[in-house]
């Protein structure tokens, strides 16, 4: 009875999707100004419940960057195309709360949400649609999909630091930031049919090792932005080196590139940190 209901509504759906009226960059479009606009509707509620709308704008994320998506999506796609987007919804709104309370300093942090996101929905439609076959803005959509990994991993981090937990809750917290930004964007590098075992193992390495750095280095006296930053670079190199290995391109010089980018900020790190407070 249930598969007869759930046959039905979709063939209702697509009934109805054959008649409406925008194509699916005008869909995006929509989806962004309506994401936009509801993030500039967390600043008009009362502050006890600024994170039930974090919440809310999070889940409001995923259904309609499931609705614009919703032609090819299938299986463990309805995870793995919507965890960004839902995610970098979230980032924003969280680290929009910790601007100065100016609309002068909120409004570009609104744009660049709206440009990310619209960019984001190009990407993750790519993706869409090379996991049936190839095209040729894959290439481009892997950089952009990388780089707003990143930000999200950022500011994400960034938030859970600014609220200076425990050690071993911020060591918490950061791998469950870490675990599905890494499976996402690995199982993104092939666009396989199914979540593999290589990508299963690549992930939980990079979870484990940014939850030991997160627990360790909140015992220093570091300040949290540079933190941040220096945890983001781990996660650029672990994953950079995974996505590298995935497709079977991870070479001795490649390895050194990370390794010397994190080596870099590492060392600013411990230039900044104040030894006497450790004291």
């Amino acid at each position: 009875m249930f598969n007869t209901l759930w046959q039905h509504i979709l063939k209702r759906f697509k009934r109805w999707d054959r008649t409406q009226p925008f194509t699916k960059r005008q869909q995006f479009v929509i989806i962004t100004g309506a994401l936009t606009a509801v993030l500039m509707l967390t600043q008009l509620v009362p502050l006890d419940f600024r994170y039930p709308m974090v919440g809310v704008l999070a889940v409001l994320s995923y259904v309609l960057c499931a609705f614009g998506l919703r032609e090819d999506l299938k299986g463990h796609e309805w995870a793995t195309l919507l965890i960004l987007p839902s995610l970098f919804t979230a980032a924003v709104a969280v680290f929009y709360f910790l601007l100065p309370t100016r609309w002068l300093t909120r409004l570009p942090i609104v744009g660049l949400y709206a440009v990310g996101m619209y960019a984001l929905l190009l990407t993750e439609n790519i993706y869409n649609v090379a996991a049936a076959r190839t095209i040729a803005l894959l290439r481009a959509a892997h950089s952009v999909g990388f780089l707003l990994t990143l930000a999200t991993f950022f500011l994400l981090v960034q938030t859970i630091l600014a609220y200076r937990f425990s050690g071993w809750m911020n060591a918490i917290l950061v791998g469950a930031v870490t675990y599905p930004l890494t499976i996402q964007i690995l199982w993104a590098t092939n666009l396989e049919s199914q979540i593999g075992k290589s990508v299963r193992e690549l992930t939980l390495v990079v979870t484990l090792v940014c939850i030991e750095i997160a627990w360790i280095f909140s015992l220093w006296p570091v300040r949290t932005t540079l933190l941040a930053l220096f945890l983001t670079t781990i996660f650029y190199g672990l994953v950079g080196m995974g996505q590298q290995y995935l497709s079977d391109r991870l070479y001795k010089r490649t390895v050194w590139e990370f390794f010397g980018v994190v080596a870099i900020v590492f060392a600013i790190l411990l230039l900044t940190i104040n030894w006497r407070a450790a004291l």
